[in-house]
């Protein structure tokens, strides 16, 4: 029997030099540069004493040093032909099961290292004081899209939800008012913009706002009415915002359900730095009422989003996500 790999970043069955996301079960439209690694020179010593000549500092120490670059370099394109006959027999399916994820590639830190997911600098992946790993239990890690969500008090990683692409909910879960169901108080949701060409943030945001709303409180996923749907709507905040680093557009609106209280649907949109740099889009459902979350963390959250290993790019700089109500 034959294992599917995990979602991750692989090979590119139709680039092998480039990089492909796995979603677990079929290869989405996300690629990336794959950095090529390079093999190490043979030191001269073991060559002198394997018979290519003397030691260094003796007459043959050069005709050591061609032999250690030849041999590298036969040893390089060796490995690139073999995996690229191996990908190239796995061209359109599944990554092979063995295979393990590729980690993202390092990206420059200020200080001339690199810095990668788990927040290291310097060579030898040397430990940052700055950046949330992502095995931090403090924080949630949207891999796909190389961003950490913070998990404030009250929210835990999703545990048997069937919406995709949630990030994080409310602990705990209720009677829905309206079709039997279990409901949360809140979630957020993360997800990628493939379906259409539309960069900006700002119409990708007014855009979803709709859709984010129908999802939350008119039909589920399986077309059930938890809130007996929705009756009417009204705008509370819009605007530019800071997230991660990048200016983005965001827009909330306050819903009023016919069974239950309502709650607070907000459309975040912001330009990935990764992958394949498709924008991103954060949809937060907040239940409104005393048992809702407060609505202060729609703020909290979106301010605290980050590039994966990266402390510095927080949100809200130089804009305001709007008053909270």
């Amino acid at each position: 029997m034959s294992m599917t790999p995990p979602p991750g970043w692989y090979r590119d069955p139709s680039h092998p030099l480039g990089e492909r996301w796995w979603d677990g079960t079929a290869w989405t439209e996300h690629r990336r540069a794959a950095e090529v690694p390079q093999q190490p020179l043979a030191p001269a010593e073991p060559l002198a004493q394997a018979g290519f000549g003397p030691p260094p500092g003796g007459r043959g120490a050069g005709r050591a040093k061609a032999v250690a670059l030849s041999t590298a370099g036969v040893v390089l394109v060796a490995s690139i032909v073999t995996g690229v006959l191996v990908l190239g027999r796995n061209d359109g399916g599944a990554p092979a099961a063995q295979t393990t994820p590729t980690a993202p590639p390092p990206s420059p830190s200020a200080s001339g290292g690199t810095s990668g997911p788990g927040g290291t600098s310097g060579p030898e992946g040397t430990a940052s004081p700055s950046g949330p790993s992502a095995d931090d239990p403090s924080v949630v890690t949207d891999e796909l899209n190389g961003i950490t969500f913070p998990l404030l008090d009250g929210w835990v990683r999703p545990r048997n939800v069937v919406e995709k692409d949630v990030v994080m909910t409310t602990d705990g879960t209720y009677d829905c008012p309206g079709d039997p169901g279990i409901c949360r108080r809140g979630r957020v949701i993360s997800r990628t913009v493939t379906a259409n060409d539309e960069k900006s943030p700002e119409a990708l945001a007014k855009g979803d706002i709709q859709d984010a709303a129908d999802e939350a409180y008119d039909r589920d996923t399986i077309k059930r009415r938890p809130y007996n749907g929705i009756t009417s709507h009204e705008l509370v905040a819009q605007g530019q915002v800071a997230v991660a680093g990048r200016t983005g557009y965001f827009v909330r609106w306050r819903v009023m359900t016919d069974a239950g209280p309502g709650g607070y649907v907000q459309s975040l949109a912001f330009p990935s730095s990764v992958g394949s740099e498709a924008p991103i889009i954060v949809r937060f459902a907040f239940d409104a009422g005393k048992d809702g979350p407060p609505l202060a963390d729609m703020d909290r959250i979106t301010e605290g989003i980050r590039s994966v290993g990266d402390a510095d790019q927080g949100g809200g700089v130089g804009s305001s996500i709007g008053p909270s109500r």
